[in-house]
């Protein structure tokens, strides 16, 4: 079992743009929907018009979450299942049409291509990783950043960020899958703020607890901000078991 603080968040999803609308979803949570996309005017233009929309939630999500004090050097861990899968699938279909790649459009679609993005645009020094981790992606993403705690780091940031799988992939869908992102601000359980731990394993068959109505990553962010007690997920045959202290 490992514990640590949320010390702060920020989330954006069509529809849900301030702490308030995030607030009052947590209590009556949807599936959000819409065209909308961040504004993101922390990016330079130039940078920005690079940047598709599900990246432009995610920096835009990790630049709320910032510091004026960061000084670049906060390590961030960005969870994505799919990444920008869609990108990858427009350069298969080139592949397919015996048509040439762009070579920007390869590296922007590899999975860290958002966090080196985020990196180059706020001028961030500090260690940043990018992983997937199938439906337990979120907790896999706490686990990093709880170890990057416990090498003395002073906070990390946990940034969870999806967009739709394209219709080619539909069938293999196994939660909803709306646009969304969120970042947490972690710090050590002695730490001032919401104070979890997270637990794996254990004896016997433990019940999910979620309704299935979110995608999961989407259920953690509403357990934090609604205050429930305790989450249990089911992955792979793995439970993983969250509960809030204090």
């Amino acid at each position: 079992m490992i514990e640590f603080s949320v010390v702060d968040w920020s989330a954006w999803a069509p529809g849900l743009t301030t702490k308030s609308d995030w607030q009052q979803w947590a209590h009556a949570p949807f599936l959000p929907a819409g065209d909308d996309t961040p504004a993101l005017p922390e990016v330079p233009p130039m940078q920005r018009r690079r940047i598709e929309r599900l990246g432009r939630m995610a920096i835009q999500a990790a630049c709320w979450c910032e510091q004026p004090d960061d000084g670049g050097q906060v390590p961030l861990v960005f969870a994505s299942r799919h990444g920008d899968v869609a990108r990858s699938m427009e350069l298969l279909d080139t592949l397919r049409q015996d048509a040439a790649m762009s070579p920007t459009a390869f590296g922007l679609s590899v999975h860290n291509a958002v966090a080196a993005l985020y990196s180059i645009a706020r001028g961030q020094r500090g260690n940043y990783l990018a992983l997937a981790g199938g439906r337990a992606t979120v907790e896999a993403a706490c686990v990093e950043a709880f170890g990057l705690l416990a090498d003395g780091a002073e906070e990390v940031r946990v940034v969870a960020y999806e967009s739709p799988l394209p219709t080619v992939y539909a069938g293999f869908a196994d939660e909803p899958d709306p646009y969304f992102a969120w970042c947490w601000r972690l710090a050590r359980a002695d730490r001032p703020g919401t104070r979890l731990s997270l637990g794996w394993g254990g004896a016997g068959a433990i019940p999910d607890s979620g309704a299935g109505a979110l995608p999961h990553s989407l259920e953690l962010m509403r357990f934090l901000l609604a205050g429930d007690p305790a989450l249990v997920f089911q992955a792979d045959g793995q439970p993983w078991i969250w509960q809030r202290h204090g």
